[in-house]
């Protein structure tokens, strides 16, 4: 592996994770359908800057129709959900929920695609379930706040789920980076009914805050996903997708530093089955290798693309 290969994922993995600790401050100003328009606002106008240099593909009536679900589900609605499951969950909490991400894809791929449930992932599935039960039953101990910041984090799990399936098919013909700026793009017009709150709340959010707005549209949306299609085109998928399982223990650390906060005991030992339940989705049966349906998890952020560059076919 190349230096430039370990940089690219430092970048991404590092990029990722600050977003759920910068979500977590800039939710004191701003709301959370605002906070997602202003940071799509960001992505789309620098994502456009490397479109300009990139060929046009041209999606057909099918394809149109899966990036309009994609844009809405991934960058739309993920976007929204995550920032208010953040209003009452702490970061780390809310980085290790939708990290089962992975698994409600190969879920979703084995029944709605006709991939098939390997064993490995009916137990991966099973144990992640776990976790997330023992994260919910900490909620417990912090109030019914927590129990409705789980919810929107799993509605945010489940929102990335559809998009990536969405995703898979059209990726496979359209170059990553195009197929990202139209999620980005659409899901800015679905956020486009927050305009006059954005507005209000950035007149009267302090400096600070409309910086990390301008951060999260400009790092963890178009530079990350740029380095991990990079990383993406020159190392196996699988290889690569395991590098995102550290992000919800940075995410613990950076939440730890910024805020001094940190996830309950049991919503930690939660967090850490539901990574082993991921882990365990990932392994081989016998000599037979599992789907490879996703690269990453999501802690990993919306919109990175699985496959590889935009010099080849990719699939999600």
């Amino acid at each position: 592996m190349s230096t430039a290969v370990l940089v690219a994922i430092l970048i991404t993995v590092l990029a990722w994770a600050s977003a759920f600790v910068v979500i977590r401050g800039v939710g004191q100003h701003l709301g959370g359908g605002e906070l997602a328009l202003g940071r799509l606002l960001v992505g789309t106008v620098l994502l456009s800057l490397l479109l300009t240099r990139r060929p046009w593909v041209r999606p057909n009536r099918r394809e149109w129709l899966l990036i309009v679900v994609y844009g809405v589900a991934w960058f739309g609605a993920y976007n929204v959900t995550l920032n208010i499951a953040e209003h009452t969950l702490d970061a780390g909490t809310t980085a290790m929920i939708v990290n089962i991400g992975p698994i409600l894809i190969a879920l979703g791929a084995g029944v709605f695609l006709g991939e098939g449930i390997p064993k490995w992932l009916a137990i991966g599935a099973g144990v992640a379930f776990g976790g997330v039960v023992l994260i919910g039953l900490s909620s417990g101990f912090t109030g019914l706040g927590n129990t409705v910041g789980i919810l929107w984090a799993l509605a945010s799990a489940v929102t990335y789920t559809i998009g990536v399936l969405c995703q898979k098919h059209v990726m496979r013909r359209i170059p990553s980076t195009q197929v990202t700026w139209l999620g980005c793009a659409i899901g800015t017009v679905v956020c486009l009914p927050f305009a006059g709150g954005l507005i209000a709340q950035v007149q009267a959010a302090p400096a600070p805050a409309v910086l990390g707005v301008i951060y999260l549209g400009a790092v963890p949306t178009a530079l990350a996903f740029t380095t991990w299609g990079y990383a993406l085109s020159r190392i196996p998928a699988g290889q690569l997708g395991v590098t995102t399982y550290v992000v919800p223990a940075i995410v613990i650390v950076l939440g730890f530093v910024a805020f001094g906060e940190i996830p309950v005991p049991l919503a930690i030992i939660g967090g850490i089955i539901c990574l082993i339940g991921v882990a365990l989705s990932r392994r081989r049966t016998g000599s037979r290798r599992e789907p490879a349906v996703v690269t990453g998890s999501v802690a990993a952020e919306p919109g990175a693309p699985v496959g590889s560059g935009d010099h080849q076919d990719l699939s999600r």
